[in-house]
């Protein structure tokens, strides 16, 4: 709806242009006259409301009821602090529904908060930023409060139902710090991100590391299982204890396939910025050997070269993890390619880092699932079609595992 010129310039006569966009300004003004001619209005509804609803033929008609005044509230807007005048009639019959009788937020606020929070602020930097470019007080336990309610929708999400099948999932695990009993700890927070049969990404859960090795698999495998999840027929790990053992004494026919790129990433640890990509040039011809046979010759060849002799953790990290990287030459090369092509998920787990790094450590483990769910959000948002790769594997898929595949097409 457009304003007329007419009523703008009524408005802005004697403004003072530098305080028109200010806190105290002439959009506030109006925010505050609108909400009180919305609660106004909302006032008039009920009482007309109570007035035609008449009682039981015979019974003598109820007093009417009228208006009786106002309060005072205080709502904290998405830019401001307002008071309002919050209209109230005599019975106390009315509840407003633009601002709830203890409501103290207006809508918007809320989500302010939390996608500043989102972005890695801590409460202390938000409530300086709302302070500083709002003028609105609000206390750390009004934002603590405000962020908390996401946990709630954290725990709906990690108990949602899963799909029946996965063709891929990748589990993953990001290291952040948490106040522990006093003492700041390294802890693990592990992330599954599943391909469907559609060809679809999607993060099934995330998990903080309590207990080590396989117990602790054995939960989250158990946990998946009981949300839905019939089949994986690809698992992709990065070497993590007791993984193996758990998924396939929860899930018989998975794959286990160690993560291809997260070997590449840790054998450049060994070396020096420059030498980094000579040495993936020489890698690549292990990878993308035609079969498990060329691919150990290749190896070979790694490991008496110059940059075998030079860096032997290489190779030798190579063949500790070969058990679980041979199935990976056994795959159509769309296939490998479905395994071995992960920039969405690098991208995901690049921005989460990020937001991990501005916080330094988390004073628990809620706070750090909070801020990692909120990412995940944001991120998957844009997650809507299938990978590139996934038309091409899809019917290789259907080739290797026929009706695990093809019953979920």
């Amino acid at each position: 709806m457009a304003i007329k010129n007419e009523i703008v310039d009524e408005l802005l006569k004697g403004a003072d242009p530098k305080k028109v966009f200010s806190s105290e300004g002439l959009l506030e003004e109006i925010k505050k006259a609108l909400a009180e001619r919305m609660l106004n209005a909302e006032l008039d509804e009920h009482l007309q409301g109570e007035a035609a609803s008449a009682g039981p033929e015979g019974d003598e008609p109820p007093a009417p009821n009228y208006r009786n005044g106002y309060s005072k509230k205080t709502v904290i807007t998405d830019t401001s602090q307002v008071e309002l005048a919050i209209p109230r009639d005599r019975r106390g019959t009315f509840e407003p529904q633009l601002i709830a009788k203890y409501q103290r937020r207006f809508p918007g606020f809320d989500e302010k908060i939390i996608s500043m929070y989102a972005r890695g602020m801590s409460v202390r930097d938000i409530q300086g930023h709302l302070r500083e470019l709002y003028g609105i007080e609000a206390s750390p336990q009004l934002i603590s409060t405000v962020t908390d309610a996401v946990l709630e929708e954290v725990n709906r999400w990690q108990g949602r139902p899963l799909e029946t099948l996965y063709a891929i999932v990748f589990f993953d695990a990001l290291r952040v710090k948490m106040r522990d009993e006093g003492t700041v700890r390294n802890k693990a927070v592990y992330l599954a991100i599943g391909v469907d049969a559609e060809g679809r990404k999607d993060v099934l859960g995330l998990w903080v590391e309590q207990t080590e090795g396989a117990k602790f698999w054995m939960r989250v495998m158990s946990e998946i299982k009981n949300r839905g999840v019939n089949d994986i027929l690809i698992a992709v790990v990065d070497g993590l204890k007791g993984f193996p053992e758990a998924i396939t004494a929860v899930f018989p026919q998975t794959q286990v396939q160690t993560c291809i790129v997260h070997l590449l990433r840790n054998s450049m640890d060994y070396a020096s910025w420059k030498e980094r990509k000579p040495i993936a040039t020489a890698l690549k011809a292990v990878y993308r050997a035609v079969d498990a046979e060329a691919a150990a010759l290749a190896l070979n060849d790694f490991e008496e070269g110059p940059w075998g002799q030079r860096y032997p953790a290489i190779a030798a990290a190579w063949r500790r993890n070969w058990s679980e990287i041979i199935p990976f030459f056994a795959f159509p090369q769309d296939v490998r390619r479905m395994i071995y092509t992960t920039n969405a998920i690098e991208s995901l787990n690049s921005t989460i880092r990020r937001s991990v790094r501005v916080r330094g450590h988390f004073p628990s483990e809620e706070a750090a699932m909070k801020l990692i769910w909120l990412q995940l959000r944001e991120v998957t948002g844009k997650w809507k079609k299938a990978a590139r790769e996934w038309h091409s594997a899809k019917a290789q898929f259907g080739l290797l595992f026929g009706e695990r595949f093809e019953m979920h097409q």
